[in-house]
């Protein structure tokens, strides 16, 4: 058995969570290894890659997490495409929000951070937008990043060429401890057997099954099905941001469609009529002429989400535990400011005044009564 001073650090869940903290951690020459039952599973492969903490209208410490993040994601991205050498897709395209009426549009939670459209000026922004959206918000400072076909794989060769270990098709049943010290884990190779995995340091970063693992916190999966269109190269140069809709352009036409929200779900795995229909009805009411382009792909997965849809950071109950999930619909936003955060707790980097209340507000303990 190795020492526990050459057991690597755990990272539990191989999604866009994990690789960003192992990529981070790793930068600052830890020792990290992977556990994941299924990385194509993961949240980070499904999402939209929307950047948009102003246009979903964040709010409070949510909103100013969400700020953080984005101003990082820049440099953040860039390290990434360096030590992949893939290029992440990342592009400051802009948000358009439409509203039917003023008065819908100025009660938006952050309506003072985005420009007012006239209709002719939403025209003009977005061509063949449905004739109910009479005003909209633009948010320049948001955008994508391509999470589906680029990040993802550029954060795995990046974590790879930085000496990362990978354990697939690993299932972690149970986090074990004494005294409210981390011992290790309990976990399920691809073979079916049993095995004790001691460890001193852990992230919990498993997406919609973190309760699963540590029943402590409070994450529940919300289903969302998606799809994707084929569209003319550049049709659409914005992100329109619908109520209950989005409609997402890549640079080469592929044009990403979003998402139901199913809380009643579960983990009921697969697609339904109800939210392809759902789905078509969005782009109907947004872009009807969208509906006539060809249909390339149709998809699924769990989103992380705890009581209050904010994320659950930092440390633990336990000694050595770290967690870092819960974080709904905002996780390709939030990887970047989650993963240098939980890398300045691990490595007892100092923290500004405003990070330790971040910390602070989306600590777990938030939850208890």
């Amino acid at each position: 058995m190795a020492s526990s001073a050459s057991r690597p650090l755990l990272i539990i869940g191989g999604g866009l969570m994990g690789l960003a903290i192992a990529h981070e951690l790793a930068k600052k020459g830890r020792k990290i290894e992977i556990l994941s039952r299924r990385r194509s599973e993961a949240a980070g492969f499904v999402a939209a890659g929307m950047l948009a903490p102003h246009a979903e209208g964040l709010k409070d410490n949510l909103f100013q997490l969400g700020q953080l993040s984005l101003k990082r994601i820049p440099k953040w991205v860039q390290t990434i495409e360096e030590d992949s050498g893939i290029n992440c897709g990342l592009k400051n395209c802009g948000i358009v929000v439409p509203f039917c009426s003023e008065e819908n549009r100025d009660h938006h939670p952050t309506a003072n951070h985005g420009l007012i459209l006239n209709r002719k000026e939403l025209e003009a922004e977005v061509p063949g937008i449905a004739a109910q959206w009479h005003t909209a918000l633009l948010f320049n400072q948001d955008g994508q990043i391509d999470n589906r076909r680029r990040l993802m794989r550029a954060l795995e060769k990046a974590c790879v060429s930085l000496g990362v270990h990978f354990q697939e098709g690993v299932e972690v049943l149970d986090v074990l401890h004494e005294e409210e010290t981390l011992q290790g884990v309990s976990i399920r190779k691809a073979e079916g057997e049993i095995e004790i995995r001691p460890c001193q340091e852990a992230v919990l970063c498993s997406g919609a099954w973190s309760n699963q693992i540590f029943q402590a916190i409070p994450i529940f999966p919300v289903k969302g099905q998606m799809m994707s269109l084929q569209g003319p190269k550049n049709a659409l140069q914005r992100i329109v941001f619908g109520p209950g809709t989005y409609i997402v352009p890549r640079e080469d036409g592929l044009t990403v469609i979003g998402a139901t929200s199913e809380r009643e779900a579960g983990f009921h795995e697969g697609l339904t009529h109800s939210g392809q229909k759902q789905l078509h009805q969005g782009i109907d009411a947004i872009i009807p002429s969208a509906n006539r382009w060809p249909q390339m792909e149709r998809w699924w997965g769990f989103r992380p989400c705890t009581p209050d849809e904010g994320p659950i950071l930092g440390a633990s109950i336990l000694k050595g535990l770290w967690l870092a999930t819960g974080h709904h619909r905002n996780g390709v936003l939030l990887a970047a400011i989650t993963a240098e955060l939980i890398a300045k707790c691990i490595c007892k980097d100092s923290l500004n005044s405003q990070e330790q209340r971040l910390l602070k507000h989306f600590n777990w303990r938030r939850f208890k009564l």
